[in-house]
């Protein structure tokens, strides 16, 4: 029943807000190229829909970025599909790189279009360099671009490898790397399942890593500085969790 009343919320909270997004996105046009508004607006449905959620409990920690218009290229672990919940309560806005799938979900698409989040089609050969393409565009206008480098969701919890993408796109633009440390979501929502969990989960912001000196040939070692980072802060994590 639980798991129904959260649906149910996270359904009403979506209806309320998307046409919320619309308004402001129509009125924010002449002057709000990167659509920050519109999309910072959006990710309140989660803010909303958790304090609604009897068996949620989120959190954020670490160092939260002052300047809120300071565009990063932001990477996490990816452990359900409740890290995008989770990771939007941190209190400035990123684009999302998602797959197409999610931009054909009534009202969570139509918002997503309205808010500039950057479409992956992994059916189209050509989709990645495209989807990459939108991420420049959008650190161009000041607004942080959000990936999951491990590519899909771990099915155990354990990290997987990382993608090159992202780190790519922060050499080339110059823009810093900052990590996200994500743990707790896995229970609030298993791989393949409809049902809700109960859940404390967390997400750490760690110190940002500039790239402006860096050079294509030093992608690797900036995506396994970055890995090892957020491995050190989950072991971290679940340490203090287990004492």
């Amino acid at each position: 029943m639980l798991s129904l009343w959260s649906w149910f919320t996270l359904g009403l909270t979506l209806i309320v807000i998307v046409p919320s997004v619309a308004i402001l996105r129509l009125v924010t046009a002449p002057f709000d190229a990167g659509r920050y508004h519109a999309g910072l607006l959006f990710r309140k449905t989660a803010v909303i829909h958790q304090k609604l959620n009897p068996l949620w409990r989120f959190r954020v920690s670490g160092n939260v970025p002052d300047d809120p218009r300071r565009p990063y290229v932001v990477v996490a672990n990816h452990e359900s599909f409740v890290d995008i919940l989770l990771i939007s309560h941190l209190p400035f806005e990123m684009k999302w790189m998602s797959k197409s799938e999610f931009f054909k979900i009534p009202f969570v698409g139509w918002a997503m279009r309205l808010a500039g989040d950057i479409r992956l089609d992994r059916g189209d050969k050509k989709a990645g360099a495209r989807a990459l393409q939108e991420c420049r565009d959008r650190l161009g206008k000041q607004v942080s671009v959000m990936i999951f480098p491990e590519g899909t969701r771990s099915r155990t919890g354990e990290l997987q490898e990382f993608k090159d993408g992202a780190f790519r796109l922060a050499i080339d633009t110059g823009a810093p790397i900052l990590p996200l440390a994500v743990l707790g979501t896995r229970d609030a929502l298993v791989k393949h399942d409809w049902r809700f969990g109960y859940s404390h989960a967390e997400v750490r912001v760690l110190d940002p890593i500039p790239t402006e000196q860096l050079t294509r040939d030093e992608v690797d070692e900036l995506r396994d500085r970055t890995r090892g980072m957020i491995a050190e802060t989950l072991d971290q994590m679940r340490a203090a969790r287990a004492s």
